[in-house]
């Protein structure tokens, strides 16, 4: 009862029944992304979307999907996969907020600050 009403009123939490409806009335299921994100399109291929598996997180699209969705191009990738660099790195989602987050040296959100020598603090006498 709880999922339903969640559904019903948020998006963040996977598709909302709308969105569902319209999909299951006008959607063409294109392919599946390897998250487990669903792709659709609307039958005179105007229209593009994706139903997320989880959480609503734009930064889980691949960039060959993201491409397809914004009419980059036309084909999909399960059609025409997007051509990788040997030198680019497998796609990763935004770790902003998360324990996986950069943070750089110095600081205040590191564990512990590196220790300086080199600096004695003032102490008024």
């Amino acid at each position: 009862m709880i999922y339903f009403l969640k559904r019903m009123a948020t998006w963040w939490n996977s598709q909302t029944i709308n969105t569902q409806v319209f999909t299951w009335r006008h959607g063409q299921k294109v392919g599946e992304d390897d998250q487990g994100n669903v792709f659709y399109q609307t039958a005179d291929k105007k229209r593009r979307w994706v139903i997320f598996n989880g959480e609503s997180e734009a930064s889980r699209i691949d960039p060959s999907w993201h491409g397809w969705l914004h009419h980059t191009w036309d084909e999909p990738p399960t059609v025409k996969p997007l051509v990788h660099k040997p030198w680019e790195k497998p796609h990763q989602e935004n770790l902003t907020g998360t324990p996986a987050a950069y943070v750089p040296a110095g600081s205040l959100l590191r564990a512990a600050p590196p220790a300086r020598r080199d600096y004695e603090a003032w102490q008024p006498e």
